[in-house]
């Protein structure tokens, strides 16, 4: 069986893992393996406006290796175990990887199996997500396609990556509907498990009034849970306090969200959150580090931190990460803190953003000075598809901002 040690193993090569990397090697710990098979890298965020027309998916991709540190070594593969007793990754074909710090980044799964016929749904009959590369473009073709009828845009029960993305492609395909002059034809319907429109009341108000503007009538408190492709019916249920209640609504277009987790390898480690059942890796909401292992700390969507999950997230997530583990390394506690910031930039036209940000406190967190970012702005449509692209690509991935 083959091995190979490292000081400091970190387990994906998403935003996360890029990001922390590039931080510690700025930092100069020289030791540095970054674990993750993909040999492509995307900025997820953009396949919102891929979905609405707003954007191409190329532009969201670029090569792996482009984005890998330098000086980073990049071992390109799955892992499918972690033992924190014994300090060890382990690889698909075997491998075992040791380690003496670990950060985990491996990101989140999409749990379509736990929608009834959603999978086999997706991509035809005018069922799509945004949520995979290939399905975002189906999403704005089947937007297009649409000029009466029904349509259903569906949020899942459970945390899940950017959660207002469900919200944003409903504004978008609204917006287009309108300016189409077909509106007014398309009964739309928005399915939220939650019992109002956003968490943060400013932000919800808000939000209120661009459902009221496109007449959209909102499901709380339900999800869709079983997609019948041929009768072209989703079935909805209650959730929290709507358990038990069930019904149909008939669509001619669907955009669905997957239910989501940590992925099915993390769930059996012992690194795991024995309390949650998404299987998320245990830390504390503050430090990121693990709470039984010293030597391990977790960020990104695989982590357990009661925050958004979003690329603004990670943003702050990172530098407290890579931080606390050289205080560690070097025999002193975690003592930088996270206080659960996370923006939505909630496409609410095809002009208009609103900048929901926030944090553990549920109360908005405005970072950028002389600016109302509790309003639909122009501006911040800018900042959504150019600024923020250019910001992850050029300053977050190499540990700049």
């Amino acid at each position: 069986m083959q091995s190979q040690a490292h000081e400091v193993v970190i387990v994906g090569g998403g935003s996360a893992g890029i990001s922390v990397a590039a931080r510690l090697h700025r930092s100069g710990v020289k030791d540095i393996a970054v674990i993750d098979p993909a040999t492509t890298h995307y900025y997820q965020p953009l396949w919102t406006l891929v979905g609405g027309g707003c954007a191409q998916p190329q532009k969201s991709a670029r090569l792996e290796e482009s984005v890998m540190p330098k000086g980073v070594k990049w071992i390109k593969a799955a892992v499918t175990d972690v033992d924190p007793d014994a300090k060890s990754v382990v690889l698909r074909d075997g491998t075992i990887v040791t380690y003496q710090y670990l950060v985990m980044a491996p990101g989140i799964q999409l749990d379509w199996h736990k929608i009834g016929g959603a999978r086999e749904a997706l991509g035809k009959a005018g069922v799509s997500t945004n949520y995979e590369y290939n399905l975002a473009p189906k999403t704005w073709e089947f937007i297009q396609a649409t000029r009466s009828g029904s349509a259903i845009f569906a949020m899942p029960s459970g945390p899940i990556k950017c959660a207002g993305a469900p919200q944003k492609i409903a504004y978008l395909a609204c917006d287009y509907w309108r300016s189409q002059g077909v509106l007014d034809q398309i009964d739309v319907h928005m399915v939220l498990p939650t019992p109002g429109m956003f968490g943060v009341p400013v932000f919800a108000r808000e939000l209120e009034k661009v459902v009221k503007r496109y007449g959209i009538t909102v499901h709380f408190e339900s999800e869709v849970v079983e997609v019948d492709v041929d009768a072209r019916k989703a079935t909805l249920a209650g959730v929290a306090g709507r358990a038990g209640e069930t019904k149909t609504l008939s669509y001619d277009m669907m955009h669905l969200v997957p239910p989501q987790s940590a992925p099915d390898w993390v769930k059996q480690t012992a690194l795991a959150d024995p309390d949650n059942p998404g299987g998320y890796v245990q830390v504390d909401k503050h430090t990121m580090q693990h709470t039984r292992y010293s030597n391990v700390f977790a960020l990104g969507d695989a982590g357990s931190t009661p925050n958004s999950k979003t690329g603004a997230a990670i943003r702050k997530q990172a530098p407290v990460v890579a931080a606390n583990l050289q205080s560690v390394l070097r025999g002193k506690s975690a003592r930088e803190q996270y206080d659960g910031y996370a923006s939505c930039p909630l496409t609410t036209s095809r002009k208009t953003m609103l900048l929901a940000e926030f944090d553990y406190t549920m109360e908005p967190h405005p970072t950028i000075p002389m600016i109302d970012t509790t309003k639909e702005r122009r501006d911040m449509w800018y900042l959504k598809k150019y600024g923020l692209p250019a910001l992850y690509w050029n300053l977050m991935l190499k540990g700049l901002a």
